[in-house]
């Protein structure tokens, strides 16, 4: 290397530390390596095999949702199955509390359904705690369909209902992330003989109180011929006030 002295003199200086490796050093990698894994939005792969669904724990199920201009009812059986042959369970409460205003059904998966609640209240939480608010009601199944459409949630079929400052909402929501609104819906294996119900005896100026009964009906109509769907029900109330879920055994003391 030259550089210019003071005095005008160049001055040649050789150090071993500018000198340059003839032979630089190569990394051994994997051919098959590839530095752009994992691709953006790319999910995990699920090895559960057909035959496994027959192992997988079902709600089996029948799940309501009405609105009326005073809040929303809910309604499910309390039966779980294995593969819809099997009665598994007697006592599961199929429709829980997923925000100050609304709540989730249970139909598919025990376990993914189970999964997805905690998430969607978890999320409703943290929005809540973050904005000093409450999530609306549209904003609410927005987050239910992405999170279906982009998320490990096994075979859930859910059904959404709340009140926000718009008033009374139901939503059905798919396993591809599908999100419809409607005065009234329903999901699970025992829908055809709920929906001949509520087709007869919905109205949309129904009271909180006549919506309960006709969603009891709708679920008793289920039980009678569907065997993936019984064992009581458990009835959802939602108003402005907040979240009221009750179980009962019987049918005759709601109809």
């Amino acid at each position: 290397m030259a550089f210019i002295s003071g005095d005008g003199e160049t001055t040649l200086m050789r150090n071993e530390e500018f000198s340059v490796d003839p032979e630089p050093t190569t990394l051994d990698l994997d051919p098959e390596f590839d530095p752009y894994e994992p691709q953006v939005g790319e999910l995990p792969e699920s090895d559960v095999s057909e035959a496994d669904l027959e192992n997988v724990n079902k709600t089996g199920t029948t799940t309501i949702g009405l609105t009326t201009p005073d809040g929303v009812v809910m309604a499910t059986d309390m039966r779980a199955s294995l593969g819809g042959r099997f009665v598994s369970n007697k006592n599961v409460q199929k429709v829980e509390q997923v925000h100050p205003t609304a709540a989730l059904t249970m139909a598919g998966s025990v376990g993914g359904a189970q999964s997805f609640i905690r998430t969607i209240r978890a999320e409703a939480n943290l929005y809540e705690a973050r904005r000093g608010e409450d999530m609306s009601m549209e904003a609410l199944s927005t987050l239910c369909g992405n999170f279906l459409r982009g998320g490990p949630f096994f075979l859930v079929s859910p059904i959404l209902g709340g009140v926000d400052s718009e008033g009374s909402h139901v939503y059905s929501l798919d396993p591809a992330g599908g999100v419809m609104r409607d005065d009234y819906t329903v999901t699970g294996s025992g829908m055809q003989m709920a929906y001949g119900v509520l087709e007869r005896e919905y109205s949309d100026d129904l009271s909180v109180e006549e919506a309960r009964t006709v969603a009891a009906r709708g679920i008793k109509s289920a039980v009678e011929r569907d065997t993936g769907s019984g064992n009581g029900i458990y009835l959802a109330e939602i108003t402005g006030e907040g979240v009221d879920i009750e179980g009962h055994k019987q049918f005759d003391e709601l109809l």
